[in-house]
């Protein structure tokens, strides 16, 4: 190619380069991704249909985590655990259940007995999963976290952890404290106004 002809090319190139709209390469920039606590990094079954969900898409959010059962006495927070929910749902609050037959063989059913229960008969709508161990050896490695952060262990039915937005601050709370209670709802409320 000629020298000058090279040269024209090369301005020609250049001014095209410069004149892109800036709205085009913001869009070829992906947002870097939330990174996902060492909390979170795990993977259990959906209840309602054994597929796999991975805890890391919560990240970020405020996560109660609670032990539940059929037949408990206990049983009736999960209309308190869905109100709870869907009070405070569009601002970060998560929800996860983890049915268990720890405590007084009081979750005897299969994942389609418990969703019966949890989907119909209560209205929940917060993420359930396949039933699993919440205490001694066969807890779930989830559930071996929670204690190693708090030293708290779960001693019933419907006892919950609440993990702040950074994934790493966990606290307790006893079976018999209600969802709806001052203790619950003044630690989520303050959860959700802490920033990840």
């Amino acid at each position: 190619m000629h020298p000058i002809r090279r040269k024209l090319f090369l301005i020609g190139s250049l001014l095209a380069v410069t004149l892109l709209p800036l709205g085009s390469v913001a869009q070829t920039v992906k947002p870097a991704a939330p990174s996902c606590p060492a909390l979170l990094q795990h993977q259990f079954p959906r209840l309602q249909d054994d597929a796999p969900q991975n805890l890391c898409q919560y990240a970020g959010k405020v996560v109660l985590v609670v032990n539940t059962a059929s037949y408990c006495g206990f049983t009736k927070q999960y209309e308190g655990l869905e109100a709870l929910y869907a009070k405070y749902e569009k601002r970060g609050l998560v929800i996860l259940g983890f049915p268990s037959n720890d405590f007084g063989r009081q979750e005897p059913g299969d994942a389609k007995q418990i969703a019966d229960l949890c989907f119909n008969t209560y209205g929940v709508k917060f993420p359930m999963f396949d039933k699993t161990g919440v205490v001694g050896a066969g807890r779930n490695a989830l559930y071996t976290q929670l204690y190693q952060a708090t030293k708290a262990v779960p001693e019933w039915n419907f006892h919950k952890y609440l993990i702040a937005r950074d994934g790493k601050t966990v606290s307790s709370v006893a079976s018999a404290v209600e969802p709806g209670s001052r203790t619950i709802v003044s630690a989520v409320e303050a959860a959700l106004q802490q920033k990840p």
